[in-house]
């Protein structure tokens, strides 16, 4: 094919992409279903007529991908909104993939009738939620902050267990001697090496960005995906879930005092979505439509009780009685385990081991990820309203801050990160600005380039609508650096 006419397919993919992203939002369907169904049109047998043989580069572009989506949910994702949820998110993220992948595995082997160690296979693979979708979907909703970060949180860090989980499953087809002991020491390894390194890369990242000079600002974006890349590689290099270590690195640069925290998020949510559009349209791609018709009946009802029983049973042995998490918010949590590009890049994994089964796995993961996306992705705001989980502004609010901004009130203090810092450093959100500066009692005239003094009482400005964003900065600002 003529180079141009390539750059031309790749511009036309991108930009038909981003249409078909906004008649899916207006008829609240899950962006990733368009994407799917945009790159198999593309197909073999398709109107496109392109055929993808090379599953490695597959792989490769959904590791990427899941790379940057992972980042860019970590960068959303501050540490005070974390503390908050951090409890549940990680029975949810270790219990819940478990008990979702035995009892996957268990209903597969029974609808499918695939050997035990394939049918667990599958299980691994679609026992996690997906940060793409969850991210995409919880941005048009308003249930309740601390139910949304419990799901965020969820789909950051269960995404490595279930990789775990399926590395695993596939060690063991391929060397029956593979002893269930050394599974679990691999689970372990992964998870807790990850873990260590994105606490270590993390750490090293926020002094970074808490330092970087002025005159190469402009190159933040590039050291972020350096951060991102070379705390994946390394952290993998050793044995360790890459995937975990780059959520926490992009938590870490999240939390960090910077004034180039808001230009950061605005670059890695377009950066993530380009890759999204990637990983859809190219597993699209992989798709033969009529090899997938072929399992559509087991698979929607894998699916249906995928989501009516088995996540809802999983919700519930994750997260006991005595918790703070009451019955409609677990039912919630029931229904809002979205799968996503997770699961079908796991599924390339299979493809390109060539193990038995592998082209019927990925069909039937492929299936099921569709299948849930689009009847959990389109209910899942009437399901929270239904539930009454819709956080809800007070009338009294709505009217006092329809017209006008809120002023919010921040002492220094000599422990703040923000103290000796100059204004232009603060990394307020866009909508937000500091209007005054109190020194010693009195208001002082300030510029982008005023230091930020201990005992300073500062005035924000800013709508009611990011107050809770605004919150998560003054949460950074008090942080000790």
């Amino acid at each position: 094919m003529d180079e141009s006419l390539v750059f031309l397919l790749v511009g036309g993919v991108l930009a038909i992409s981003t249409i078909a992203a906004y008649v899916a939002i207006k008829f609240n369907v899950p962006t990733l279903v368009a994407f799917l169904a945009f790159g198999m049109l593309l197909g073999a047998e398709g109107l496109g007529h392109i055929e993808i043989v090379d599953v490695e580069l597959a792989k490769l572009v959904g590791t990427i991908g899941l790379i940057a989506i992972l980042y860019d949910g970590g960068l959303a994702t501050s540490m005070r909104r974390l503390r908050e949820s951090i409890v549940p998110a990680a029975l949810l993220s270790t219990v819940g993939v478990a008990v979702t992948a035995v009892l996957v595995g268990i209903a597969t082997h029974f609808i499918f009738s695939l050997p035990w160690a394939y049918s667990m296979l599958v299980g691994a693979i679609v026992s996690s939620t997906d940060a793409a979708a969850v991210f995409a979907t919880l941005r048009f909703t308003s249930i309740r902050r601390r139910l949304a970060r419990i799901l965020e949180a969820e789909s950051g860090f269960n995404d490595p267990m279930a990789i775990a989980l399926t590395i695993g499953f596939i060690t063991w087809i391929q060397n029956p001697a593979f002893h269930y002991s050394e599974f679990i020491l691999l689970l372990v390894q992964k998870l807790g090496i990850g873990l260590v390194a994105g606490l270590v890369f993390g750490r090293l990242a926020m002094y970074i960005f808490s330092h970087i000079p002025h005159s190469i600002g402009v190159f933040a974006p590039v050291i972020s995906i350096a951060a991102a890349i070379i705390s994946f590689g390394s952290t993998e290099l050793i044995g360790g879930s890459g995937f975990l270590a780059v959520y926490m690195v992009g938590i870490a640069v999240g939390s960090t005092p910077s004034r180039y925290r808001g230009h950061l998020t605005t670059f890695h949510e377009g950066f993530a979505f380009v890759f999204q559009v990637a990983i859809f349209i190219i597993l699209g791609l992989l798709v033969v439509p009529h090899k997938l018709l072929a399992v559509a009946l087991p698979a929607i009802l894998l699916t249906v009780i995928s989501v009516v029983l088995i996540r809802p049973l999983a919700i519930w042995a994750s997260l006991p009685f005595g918790n703070r998490v009451d019955y409609k918010e677990k039912l919630l949590l029931g229904w809002a385990g979205l799968r996503g590009a997770v699961p079908i890049v796991l599924a390339t994994y299979v493809v390109s081991e060539g193990l038995q089964y592998d082209d019927l796995i990925f069909n039937i993961v492929f299936f099921v990820v569709l299948a849930s996306t689009v009847l959990q992705g389109t209910t899942l705001s009437w399901v929270a309203k239904k539930l009454g989980v819709i956080e809800k502004i007070p009338e009294e609010h709505l009217r006092e801050y329809r017209e006008k901004a809120q002023k919010v009130y921040f002492r220094v203090a000599p422990q703040h990160a923000i103290c000796a810092a100059k204004v232009y450093e603060v990394g307020l959100p866009d909508k937000a600005r500091i209007i005054e500066i109190k020194r010693r009692g009195k208001l002082i005239e300030f510029d982008s380039d005023t230091v930020i003094r201990y005992a300073d009482l500062l005035t924000v400005q800013a709508p009611y609508s990011i107050l809770p964003e605004l919150e998560d900065v003054f949460s950074r600002w008090r942080r000790r650096i």
